[in-house]
């Protein structure tokens, strides 16, 4: 896996369609599926795109690689092209649908509205899950007195994150507020305030693939946003000292 994207320039709304397409085959098909064999939700980046850890006994898998469905075992692996979620469910045998019960999915449960992928604009966000994934573990090593969690590709909020000493910090492919790929920090006790230049997101800072494109560069935005983080709190500690 490189250590650097390659050209951030796929238009906002190609992205978007792909975006969510892929979302809704990671909350009704990947999801559904390991959350039916395991009781767990959480997906992590793979090859080409993302896709379930292994369960089960044959070490089962679901994976989504550029804009196809991959299904695998111990005893081998078959794909098919996604073309709508009931024939990504019928082709992995398993009954579509997001876990309700566990979150409000983000997506709707659209069986058989056509799955709008472009190979280049899936490619550029399996890319970035894949350097988020790598930029997290960089971070996880320098930090292990804040005791980082591993990184999970959460279906609902269809970005990659952990969360280490009550921040957060992760690498998503974009959303409504944010249409691009963006790396971002959120403070559990929200930004510090003042310096609105730095933290320049309502629930902490964000980073965009314009402007952060290797993983050095991620992890580096990581830090600094951490520094900040505890400078404030030590402050603030200080200011309430007698």
């Amino acid at each position: 896996m490189t250590a650097t994207i390659g050209s951030p320039g796929r238009p906002p709304a190609h992205l978007a369609v792909t975006r969510a397409a892929l979302h809704r085959v990671a909350e009704h098909v990947l999801a559904s599926a390991l959350y039916e064999a395991t009781g767990q939700i959480g997906l992590m980046p793979a090859p080409g795109g993302f896709a379930t850890p292994p369960f089960g006994a044959s070490g089962r898998f679901l994976a989504v690689d550029g804009a196809e469905l991959v299904v695998g075992d111990a005893a081998g692996t078959r794909r098919t092209v996604l073309t709508t979620v009931r024939a990504a469910a019928d082709f992995a045998g398993i009954t579509p649908g997001a876990p309700a019960h566990v979150y409000k999915p983000a997506t709707p449960l659209d069986l058989d509205g056509p799955l709008l992928i472009e190979p280049d604009a899936a490619r550029q966000l399996a890319d970035w899950y894949g350097l988020g994934a790598q930029a997290l573990r960089r971070l996880a090593a320098e930090i292990p007195a804040d005791e980082p969690s591993a990184a999970v590709l959460w279906p609902e909020h269809f970005d990659l994150g952990s969360t280490a000493g009550a921040i957060n910090y992760g690498a998503s492919p974009g959303d409504d507020d944010l249409p691009v790929p963006y790396v971002y920090v959120g403070p559990h006790q929200g930004p510090p305030p003042g310096d609105t230049a730095f933290w320049n997101a309502p629930f902490g800072a964000a980073r965009t693939i314009r402007q952060v494109r290797t993983a050095a560069e991620m992890v580096a935005f990581f830090r600094d946003a951490r520094a900040r983080v505890l400078a404030h709190s030590k402050g603030s500690t200080t200011r309430r000292t007698p």
